[in-house]
């Protein structure tokens, strides 16, 4: 079977389209508490879940109140075999709450996000 080059050229294209598809990102898929949710009390943590697990190290998540201070408390740990990103917050007041997150996938790409949710007393 012989080939030319424009044939050469489209199958080239082609395996290039199909190798991408397979690299996926991590995109938040839920989180608890909910992108803008109101919540009765005080969530013990944040858990965000991702659309392909993400590697802790690399990734991180800032929750803050409306005066910009932070009330995560230590790292995000992973759970789910990569897909759930955690992370312990302060007993929080009411008010709302801003999130911020940048992730690292397994296959290293990054993605990023924000959302707020409200704690009702």
């Amino acid at each position: 079977m012989v080939l030319t080059m424009r044939t050469m050229l489209l199958l080239s294209a082609a395996a290039c389209l199909i190798g991408q598809a397979a690299f996926a990102h991590a995109f938040l898929e839920r989180a608890s508490p909910a992108v803008g949710s109101e919540v009765s009390g005080s969530p013990p943590a944040l858990n965000l879940t991702y659309t392909e697990p993400v590697e802790p190290l690399f990734s991180t998540i800032r929750v803050t109140d409306s005066s910009g201070i932070r009330v995560d408390e230590g790292k995000p740990a992973t759970q789910a075999d990569g897909l759930v990103l955690s992370v312990k917050l302060k007993p929080l007041p009411a008010g709302v709450y801003a999130v911020e997150w940048h992730v690292t996938s397994v296959d290293t790409h990054k993605t990023d996000g924000h959302f707020t949710f409200t704690v009702r007393p």
